[in-house]
């Protein structure tokens, strides 16, 4: 169970703006200032969220080559195309089910599977 000991930390606006300016810097990571403060990096998230800092939060860049860019939209592609196949042959499956039941009650017998069988389907 978490007890912090009735401690509650609050920080000030200057110390808030202090702790992002050095991190704008680029002369801390946020491990780095947090470890010097005693500050959790989410609590500097958060504080980067507060004041529209977006500049320092972390950013993910993918770096794709052409040929990876290709290929991925030919799988992708590949995907549409086998889902509309897979969705082709599940229709043709209910209406040629349909077609047999229709098939065996106008025929006179008893249910699909007797069809089938005289059929030899």
């Amino acid at each position: 169970m978490y007890n912090n000991n009735g401690i509650v930390k609050r920080y000030s606006e200057g110390f808030k703006l202090k702790i992002l300016a050095e991190l704008s810097t680029g002369n801390y990571s946020k491990k780095q200032l947090g470890d010097i403060y005693g500050i959790h990096r989410s609590t500097i998230n958060e504080w980067i969220k507060k004041y529209d800092r977006k500049d320092l939060m972390n950013t993910r860049i993918l770096v794709e080559t052409k040929d990876e860019t290709t290929r991925i939209k030919a799988l992708q592609n590949e995907i549409k195309q086998l889902k509309e196949l897979l969705i082709k042959k599940d229709l043709d499956k209910l209406v040629l089910d349909s077609y047999l039941e229709v098939a065996a009650e106008q025929l006179g017998y008893k249910n699909v599977e007797e069809l089938k069988k005289n059929l030899n389907i």
